[in-house]
């Protein structure tokens, strides 16, 4: 029995083991991705002085994502290596309203940029519709502070249900803590406002998409009797594309984000090490995505990639 038990745990730990390495390397390489963006922006503002819209919006994404992997990835490795720290109030408050904020500023930084992309390339005659492409420049600033604030309000909720969840009693001389978990009302609470955001982020995405297509589908109708190569059609697919890959990654962030919720109360380590992945793939991929869409950061990461392999090769 006792050869059983120490053969369970050996498992448990190496499991653990491979699952933090594995994700380590995921997220570093996601901090890596987004530091370039931020790092490229902010050498670019040195120069000139000044943001347009799209870098604005990549600027705040780089960083709500650079710091949503970061903390992250410290719960991970806190929670498998020095476990009794997850224990201690008030650090778990204080990591669940970090990654909430930041996962939330995330989306909306996401939706914004989609928002964009549809207001400045798709057209419409209509009155709002001419005047959000003429104000956009002036809006964008404006919905980048609704989306800050917005995810403040989901961090300070997650903040306080996770306290409400984990109800500490003070026992013995030791002033130790014993840990009670009170899950049911508070994580369908907590579910119900990620639903909401997460939805109401991904709805602007689709109806950007919607639009988008639309759009193309009436320049089409409209340069018909044009033999050429249009520009116009080809920046309605460039961004329909974008748009698409975008809603492809947020079905899977969104899917995890379901089955995060449906397994909390499941002790199913592989299960829960498959959905913390798959979760991370979003803002890796789609970061790596936007970098390749833009001419000026992919420029600059062939540079870099070239003076990295130039200097290796003459070592």
């Amino acid at each position: 029995m006792k050869m059983c038990n120490s053969s369970y745990e050996f498992n448990v730990t190496s499991y653990r083991t491979t699952a933090t390495v594995i994700i380590t390397l995921q997220a570093f390489a996601g901090l890596w991705i987004n530091a370039f963006i931020v790092s490229v922006l902010c050498i670019a503002w040195v120069k000139k002085r000044s943001f347009n819209s799209v870098e604005k919006i990549l600027l705040f994404l780089g960083c709500s994502r650079f710091w949503y992997l970061c903390f992250a990835w410290v719960y991970t490795f806190m929670s498998t290596i020095y476990s009794w720290c997850i224990f201690v109030h008030p650090i778990p408050q204080i990591l669940a309203a970090l990654q909430s904020f930041f996962d939330s500023s995330n989306l909306w930084f996401s939706a914004c940029l989609c928002g964009f992309y549809c207001i400045k390339i798709a057209n419409f005659r209509h009155v709002f519709f001419i005047y959000l492409k003429a104000k956009i420049d002036k809006i964008v600033p404006w919905l980048l502070l609704a989306s800050v604030f917005l995810s403040l309000v989901f961090g300070i909720a997650a903040y306080d249900m996770t306290d409400k969840a984990l109800y500490f009693n003070s026992t013995g001389k030791q002033n130790s803590w014993k840990l009670t978990i009170r899950i049911d009302e508070h994580i369908i609470a907590l579910f119900v406002i990620v639903v909401f955001i997460f939805s109401t982020a991904f709805m602007v995405v689709i109806f950007s998409a919607l639009l988008l297509l639309f759009s193309l589908w009436r320049h089409k109708s409209n340069m018909q009797t044009n033999s050429g190569k249009n520009l116009g059609v080809d920046v309605h697919i460039k961004a329909m594309k974008n748009i698409m890959f975008f809603l492809f990654l947020y079905s899977i962030n969104f899917t995890c984000l379901v089955l995060t919720m449906i397994y909390a109360l499941k002790k199913d380590d592989v299960v829960a090490f498959f959905i913390l992945v798959s979760h991370y793939i979003f803002p890796i991929v789609h970061s790596l995505n936007l970098i390749l869409s833009n001419p000026k950061l992919e420029k600059t990461l062939l540079k870099t990639l070239s003076c990295v392999k130039y200097k290796v090769c003459r070592r």
